[in-house]
């Protein structure tokens, strides 16, 4: 059977795909979501959020409205979102596509997205207004230093696995043993807890050659400076004068480019810098891919039609295959 995924899929079913940065996730995901019926719903921590279409590599406009895209740009910059917020409008996204006959397809690079998506998350408390009040503010009068000496003091393990410029896991780090005497590290190894996806769902995983991928990384940020419009798209969010501990301030290239429009560096300065950044962010991804998908059906082609012919056959026999 060729047809499209109405005529094949049943209900229950759901395609998780993941991959690193520039390796052509959202091209597949569309051309997957034409073939079968589908419904893509975002798996990438800043594409959540408006205003950085550019910068975070989000699908344009023409190819979202090629195929329904869920939960694109539906976040105010403004706004610090959360992991497990975003578990619970995805769960929403995904029985919503299963009710309309649809297919789910969650895609994006946000390793964690999936891992609470499928397993739950860590019940962490709360953190008080006072405690994230008090410590943004001195991440932002004092710097990360400060920060990373504090959790040195409280929760040395963590500290020493991030460097002071990874400023959100630093500050989230803190704020948690600060607010609860507990090390995030043991509150994430408690029975992960909450609602997860249910149902017969497909893993998919892009696993291209690393150094292919940096040079793509590099073409593409060259592009988003020169020709695509990435610095006006910092520069109306420093308009708004942002808190800049917000996620979406220290997205990736965000801090390094703001710093070459104050005039603090060069430009090319700032694209070696977020070129560098990029590359590390990238094999973070490859390594979580490796050792948390050990499942998935993967594909180290480097281009669309490769990819489709690697992995159609195999989803059109999972959803012939894994109904009710």
């Amino acid at each position: 059977m060729d047809g499209k995924g109405s005529q094949i899929h049943r209900q229950p079913d759901a395609i998780l795909l993941a991959g690193p940065t520039a390796s052509g996730k959202s091209a597949l995901a569309i051309a997957i979501a034409e073939e079968f019926d589908g419904v893509i719903i975002n798996a990438d921590s800043m594409q959540i959020y408006d205003g950085l279409r550019i910068l975070t590599a989000r699908p344009d406009a023409e190819d979202e409205r090629r195929v329904p895209h869920r939960l694109y740009g539906v976040l105010d910059p403004a706004d610090p979102g959360t992991a497990a917020r975003w578990r619970d409008m995805a769960l929403i996204e995904v029985e919503a596509a299963r009710a309309a006959g649809k297919l789910p397809i969650v895609v994006g690079g946000t390793g964690l997205y999936f891992d609470i998506l499928t397993k739950g998350i860590a019940d962490v408390p709360a953190i008080s207004d006072a405690v994230r009040t008090r410590l943004r503010a001195v991440q932002r009068e004092e710097g990360n230093t400060a920060i990373h000496s504090r959790l040195k003091l409280l929760d040395p393990e963590i500290a020493a696995r991030l460097n002071e410029g990874d400023s959100q896991r630093l500050l989230r780090a803190l704020e948690v043993v600060e607010e609860t005497g507990i090390s995030l590290d043991e509150w994430h190894r408690k029975a992960p807890t909450g609602p997860v996806l249910e149902g017969p769902r497909l893993w998919l995983a892009l696993t291209p050659d690393r150094q292919r991928i940096y040079e793509r990384c590099n073409r593409r940020l060259d592009w988003m400076v020169e020709e695509g419009g990435a610095l006006e798209e910092i520069r109306l969010l420093v308009k708004r004068g942002l808190d800049p501990t917000l996620p979406v301030m220290k997205a990736l290239g965000v801090p390094e480019l703001l710093l070459h429009l104050r005039g603090d560096i060069d430009k090319e300065v700032a694209l070696d810098r977020v070129k560098m950044l990029t590359r590390r962010y990238a094999k973070r991804q490859m390594t979580w891919v490796r050792n948390k998908m050990c499942e998935a059906k993967t594909s180290s082609a480097q281009d669309l039609e490769s990819l489709k012919e690697e992995f159609f056959p195999f989803i059109r026999r999972f959803l012939l295959t894994s109904g009710n």
